[in-house]
């Protein structure tokens, strides 16, 4: 009979294409995970992976496991997490959040958890939207946070709040934008020197979206891999970029030399929100946990309204 740990170590082997790597990942010897993968053949009697030198390749049946074994998996960690969670917001929680949320709410929220004394150990990753959504499909994470408009493919979203976009850039740059198109909109921002995120991160998307351009259209494409770089270089006078109002203290404390201006209403923005499995129950360490983050992000809010 087939067991879960069987079924863990084959997907690790098919996901890494690697019995030294799957096995470093699940945290055994090479020899030991060879032969759960022997004997996972022999109760099957059939062959699963063609061992080449420097890879593996699966059988047709090989590829009907690891099909069934992905989704027996899912099930049994979204099992595991709906049993842990039924107390409210106690047990173990893993989350996801995109980054240019992360380092600005995280802190905020983790300080809330802390005060209340909740007996949570959390667990965050933080990746892109497209990977949290496909990881809390998949049981990997109970829920994550993420930026509205989205494609779910089926999750549910609870929104926390409504995130503005400001136009960041040199304290110069922005005064002789505003002596010439103020009060601005999102289509006034001139591409030449429009500064974004790399692509995969729906910051870069929306602010595209906004300005009715397509990646390209911009002189000069930099493709940075993090807001805060961004906000250096366009404190510097090196082009314009858009800064989301729960980052604006960090960031602006970072790079005090850089400004911000708000466009005219109704001004773009985007919609943070918690998002889950629609199979997970509606317990309470869901609203609860988007009630706690909701508080955090009005913090945020309005230490960005004070400053500009």
């Amino acid at each position: 009979m087939l067991t879960l740990k069987q079924m863990r170590y084959f997907v690790a082997l098919v996901e890494l294409r690697s019995f030294s790597a799957a096995a470093a990942h699940v945290h055994v010897t090479q020899p030991a995970l060879s032969q759960q993968i022997k004997e996972m053949e022999l109760s099957l009697d059939t062959q699963l992976v063609e061992r080449l030198p420097r890879d593996i390749r699966l059988t047709r049946a090989g590829q009907v496991v690891f099909e069934r074994a992905q989704s027996i998996l899912a099930m049994t960690r979204e099992m595991e997490s709906d049993v842990a969670l039924q107390d409210g917001l106690t047990g173990r929680l893993s989350l996801g959040v995109i980054p240019t949320i992360a380092p600005y709410m995280l802190p905020r929220a983790l300080t809330r958890i802390k005060s209340a004394q909740l007996n949570l150990d959390m667990r965050v990753r933080e990746a892109q939207t497209a990977d949290l959504l496909k990881d809390v499909s998949s049981g990997r994470l109970d829920a994550a946070i993420i930026a509205l408009p989205y494609d779910l493919g089926g999750l549910i979203a609870e929104p926390l709040f409504t995130d503005c976009f400001l136009l960041a850039g040199s304290k110069t740059r922005l005064a002789h934008l505003s002596q010439h198109t103020a009060p601005m909109r999102p289509t006034d921002v001139p591409p030449d020197g429009l500064l974004l995120l790399d692509e995969g991160h729906c910051l870069a998307d929306q602010a595209l979206d906004m300005c009715r351009l397509t990646r390209g259209q911009q002189t000069v494409d930099l493709g940075a891999s993090s807001l805060s770089t961004l906000c250096g270089l366009v404190a510097q006078g090196f082009g314009l970029t858009f800064v989301p109002e729960i980052a604006l203290k960090v960031e602006q404390s970072s790079s005090p030399d850089m400004a911000v201006m708000r466009f005219l209403d109704p001004q773009p923005a985007r919609t943070i929100a918690l998002v889950r499995r629609a199979s997970t129950p509606e317990i309470s360490w869901f609203t609860d946990l988007a009630a706690l983050l909701a508080e955090a992000g009005s913090e945020l809010l309005f230490d960005a309204r004070m400053r500009g």
